[in-house]
């Protein structure tokens, strides 16, 4: 009978001995191998007493354990040894050059707006800004909306907590409450970014963020719009119709726009039309001037003499027009972004592909895009 405390001994000193990996295995399979020394030892057991079994069956198993637990920890100690001497001996070689830093990027949404603005500055309109928070009266009194419209509803509208008049203010839906602000005459002191009232005539564009409750693949909770007012004696529909046509031209850097107004209603316009012009949606893109197919681009209409009262302004001697831009729907219909939600999700790959280069400023005269 083989001595198991000899034949252990031996074992151990033959583990601690190898000095790489493929010793290390040479003693693995001498041992535990089919055909090892000590795989003969439990092939024997079968040969045995059963008195002879029960004494020498846990003595072998616990040197087979033994054995397979020190190998493992010896090829433990060995890799982490190889990982030392790795690191050791790759060290950073600051000689390379860096790796290149992603640089910044205009987003989709600002280049947008910065085409739109460029557009509309040539026609002789100027900018207007204002808050987002804005007081229930500009958001929706000033502009016609009922007591009870729905949009005034908590579902629709994101509203603040009452301040200490009890009076609630809202994240503007739309950036029609800073026509409001242009329209009226405002003698107490503001901001300098807040939009100020003059005298008419008028001729602005608003571009800015508004809130709403809304969330889908087209709608988000915050989305830009630019709204446009012109205010004047004698305007009509005609010189409403001209400015769209001509923006959309523009925009989309293609002659011949064909459009056609659809009766709409809005509280704040009178008449109200939605603006849709002439498209080709196939092939899986939707191609601006051409084709038979149809595309609603811009809610408009003749400014309600409701608010031109409202803002100070006697309608029997100034009419005007507004229109109303969604800044980011325009973006995914120039550049084929499929969903909304991706504008705002804050994933620098996607900036990385559809962002715009900061020295590249739009205008009419070289080129927006």
């Amino acid at each position: 009978m083989t001595d198991l405390n000899t034949l252990k001994t031996d074992l151990i000193a033959q583990v601690e001995a190898a000095n790489d990996a493929a010793a290390l295995e040479a003693i693995r399979i001498s041992a535990l191998g089919k055909s090892g020394q000590i795989s003969e030892l439990l092939k024997s057991l079968g040969k045995m007493s059963p008195d002879e079994r029960r004494e020498q069956g846990p003595l072998i198993n616990g040197l087979r354990d033994t054995i397979a637990a020190r190998l493992a920890e010896r090829k433990a100690e060995m890799e982490a040894a190889e990982l030392d001497r790795r690191l050791a001996a790759e060290g950073v070689d600051l000689s390379l050059p860096a790796p290149p830093r992603r640089r910044g990027s205009v987003h989709p949404t600002m280049q947008v707006m910065d085409e739109m603005v460029s557009i509309f500055a040539e026609m002789g309109f100027s900018v207007a800004e204002g808050p987002d928070i804005e007081t229930d009266f500009n958001n929706f009194t000033a502009l016609n909306f009922p007591p009870k419209h729905p949009a005034r509803e908590m579902h629709d509208t994101f509203f603040m907590a009452p301040d200490e008049a009890g009076e609630r203010k809202v994240l503007r839906t739309h950036t029609s409450p800073v026509q409001v602000r242009v329209m009226r005459q405002i003698n107490e002191k503001v901001p300098a970014w807040v939009a100020t009232g003059q005298e008419p005539p008028i001729r602005v564009v608003v571009p800015g963020r508004t809130y709403r409750c809304d969330s889908d693949a087209t709608h988000t909770p915050m989305f830009h719009q630019m709204e446009g007012l012109v205010i004047d004696k004698a305007v009509h529909m005609g010189h409403l119709k001209w400015t769209l046509e001509t923006f959309i031209s523009r925009f989309f850097e293609t002659e011949g726009v064909v459009s056609r107004f659809r009766p709409h209603h809005f509280p704040f316009t009178e008449p109200s039309a939605e603006m849709d012009v002439q498209c080709d949606r196939s092939g899986g893109d939707i191609k601006i001037g051409q084709g038979t197919d149809w595309l609603e681009v811009v809610g408009c209409g003749m400014v309600h003499p409701n608010v031109l009262r409202n803002c100070g302004l006697d309608p029997e001697v100034w009419q005007g027009f507004a229109f109303g831009f969604g800044v980011d729907r325009l973006g995914m219909l120039k550049y084929g972004m499929p969903d909304l939600r991706d504008m705002f999700a804050g994933d620098a790959r996607w900036l990385g592909h559809y962002g715009f280069s900061p020295f590249a400023m739009p205008n009419p005269a070289t080129g927006l895009s």
